[in-house]
């Protein structure tokens, strides 16, 4: 990973405090050229009652890195991030270990964007297959 790369990550990382994502456990840990990935660890305080990964915490992932991704690579400084929609479809289970959720665009307009977003276990496995929509706002 080159310096760039670590300096995005540690912006993306600071940008938790105090939020859904430090809450979570979710941190980013790698960027490329058309890419963004975090992780989130899979512990009872993520679990539906039967011991496996919460679709609603697996939605909030795959939320939290696509707007992140969108945010990055439009970069464009005086804009807000917001989701307008997102789809999971969760096709497997995981009770413990680590997700990764990358992020990659389909589409990046300058208002609206399209992200493709893969949840894996450690192994690589789908979990869940998320697609997120967003929005560019002007910050007020």
């Amino acid at each position: 990973m080159n310096e760039f790369q670590e300096k995005i990550l540690k912006i993306c990382n600071e940008t938790t405090k105090n939020t859904l994502m430090e809450t979570l456990g979710i941190t980013y840990v790698d960027v490329g050229a058309d890419y963004l990935t975090a992780t989130m660890p899979v512990t009872p305080a993520v679990h539906q009652p039967d011991g496996v990964l919460h679709g609603g915490a697996t939605a909030a992932l795959a939320e939290s890195v696509g707007s992140v991704a969108a945010h990055i690579f439009l970069n464009a400084k005086d804009i807000m991030i917001r989701g307008t929609e997102i789809t999971a479809n969760h096709v497997g289970g995981i009770r413990e270990g680590l997700v990764y959720a990358t992020a990659t665009a389909i589409h990046k307009g300058r208002t609206t964007q399209l992200w493709d977003i893969k949840v894996t276990n450690g192994d690589g496995k789908l979990i869940s297959s998320c697609r997120l929509s967003t929005i560019a706002l002007p910050k007020k």
